[in-house]
């Protein structure tokens, strides 16, 4: 079989950004040299990234970034970064049994002992679950209450730090690439910014990408400067410049990754109003948000995106308060209420997957809402994962069109995003997107709850549903053994490792995966 794809250009270019990844690992790195820690984690994943990135980058010249490589490139970008990233969490044991004789797994694998190699597997898989969690702003953990109180601060910065790479790396991916690959209606945003070229704001990707960095980075700055802020003027004791510094780069990148074991819950109210803004900013379309830097409101005011998005917030925010009010046994006073209500929805709707209570004690009805909140999404060309507003809006307005011409048969209604109307391939691309992704889900589901039953491991269907829908659609905790206040170590090993895999397709929209399986993608 002759392949007719420039996988070589593909992997050259995914070596150039292992081969950069060596930087933002010195980060970590200085901090272990000045706390006086172990700095073998960082130094092998940095000999390791430039190591490979360079072997990679000579197996091709070519640097024009075609569509069908542009797919290969995508997927194997965020697999490889994964990987390097996992380096330093295998190094430092995170989930590790403390107790153990095999808390280093690289040092002390006798020859021949099956269950050292066991054991060597599953730090494996804890490492890389992880690291593509962070990489793919997932926030699940595998991180046990040792971890938190323990770990250096070097592998917890870097635990922050690579989901904030993360989500700068799909608003690159998603403006630069995916709605020129029209993957699951991503095209829209072109439509919904009133913006010709979305793709291009300014005349080339890489300055396009400077301009989101930029962005990026300013509104990361001000995370930072706010909490630390809270924490100067006494009213955040706990909330020191490393957790300032550290829940900026999460809130962000709607990540949800906390040096703290109790989330932002370990912080007083106040700091959790604070983060309120910054998560809901984050989940917003970063095209709007740079014409809103320029001056220009007319564009996000006639957002209709925009208004779906902060509308199912502010409805899911408002039922969460009245079932939070009428559960006897949840903490009263209006304040509590709204605050608890509001932080989890948007946590929730945005993907981040901080929490400022252990929502897991809630009612069902409560928890219910919540697991509703896990499929909405924020918007397109955001940090956000999931569904997404924008999928969302248009397939409630294709619904409404098919119910009004099945009342008026002759009547020809296109479905419209503002004064624009949408493509009849692009509605019908979306839904099929959709269709998929919930396909997925359950498909997830079962494994779990199968998988599960296999090694004796009690899980009931709603914890199922809720780890499946939080894997695959990267929101971080979910309900019962995997809830806001505990993690997904208790999950057996194979369900970790399917676990890993989903959130890596998740995250880039399931086709730049899924299209790779095709044989025709090879060889057509």
């Amino acid at each position: 079989m002759r392949i007719r794809v420039d996988w070589a250009s593909s992997v050259s270019l995914t070596g150039t950004v292992l081969k950069w990844l060596a930087v933002p690992l010195l980060v970590p790195l200085v901090l272990a040299v000045v706390d006086g820690d172990d700095v073998l984690p960082f130094v092998a994943a940095i000999v390791v990234t430039v190591l490979l990135g360079l072997a990679m980058e000579t197996r091709s010249d070519e640097r024009e970034l075609r569509q069908r490589e542009a797919f290969l490139m995508v997927a194997l970008t965020w697999l490889g970064v994964a990987v390097v990233g996992a380096i330093p969490f295998f190094f430092a044991g995170v989930g590790a049994d403390p107790d153990s004789s095999f808390y280093n797994p690289i040092l002390e694998v006798p020859n021949g002992d099956l269950a050292a190699v066991a054991l060597v597997a599953s730090a494996l898989v804890d490492a890389l679950f992880e690291s593509m969690s962070g990489l793919t702003t997932t926030g699940s953990t595998i991180m046990t209450g040792w971890d938190f109180e323990n770990q250096s601060r070097a592998i917890l910065i870097w635990r922050q730090l690579i989901q904030w790479l993360g989500g700068l790396g799909i608003l690159i991916v998603a403006i630069g690439l995916l709605s020129n690959l029209m993957v699951g209606g991503a095209q829209l945003m072109e439509t919904e910014t009133q913006t010709r070229n979305v793709t291009k704001l300014t005349p080339e990707i890489e300055s396009t990408a400077r301009l989101i960095w930029g962005l990026y980075v300013g509104m990361t700055f001000a995370a930072a400067a706010t909490f630390y802020a809270l924490h100067l003027l006494g009213l955040a004791p706990n909330m020191d410049l490393f957790n300032a510094v550290s829940h900026a780069f999460t809130s962000v990148a709607t990540a949800g990754f906390s040096p703290e074991g109790e989330s932002v819950g370990a912080f007083e109210p106040i700091v959790q109003w604070a983060v309120i803004p910054f998560m809901i900013i984050g989940a917003t379309n970063f095209v709007l948000l740079w014409y809103l830097v320029q001056g220009d409101l007319e564009r996000p005011a006639n957002s209709e995106e925009l208004r779906f998005y902060l509308g199912v917030i502010a409805v899911f925010t408002a039922t969460v308060a009245v079932i939070l009010a009428l559960d006897s046994e949840i903490e009263k006073g209006l304040e509590p209420t709204i605050r608890h209500g509001l932080f989890n929805v948007v946590s929730l709707v945005t993907t981040t997957g901080y929490a400022s209570t252990d929502f897991n004690q809630w009612t069902a009805g409560a928890k219910h809402v919540l697991f509703l909140c896990m499929f909405v999404g924020g918007m397109a060309g955001s940090t956000t994962c999931s569904i997404k507003s924008l999928r969302w809006l248009v397939i409630f307005k294709g619904l409404y069109r098919n119910l009004f011409v099945s009342i008026h048969p002759q009547a020809v209604r296109p479905v419209r995003l503002g004064d624009a109307v949408i493509e009849e391939e692009t509605i019908n691309d979306i839904f099929a997107y959709v269709m998929l992704a919930i396909i997925i889900f359950f498909l997830l589901t079962i494994f779990v709850v199968v998988d599960a039953a296999r090694v004796g491991t009690r899980v009931t269907e709603f914890e199922a549903l809720g780890a499946a829908a939080s894997i695959f659609l990267n929101i971080g905790p979910a309900f019962g053994m995997a809830g806001p206040m505990d993690n997904y170590a208790g999950f057996p090993l194979s369900t970790r490792a399917v676990m890993v895999v989903m959130m890596w397709i998740g995250r880039i929209e399931i086709i730049p995966v899924l299209v790779l399986l095709l044989p025709a993608y090879w060889k057509s």
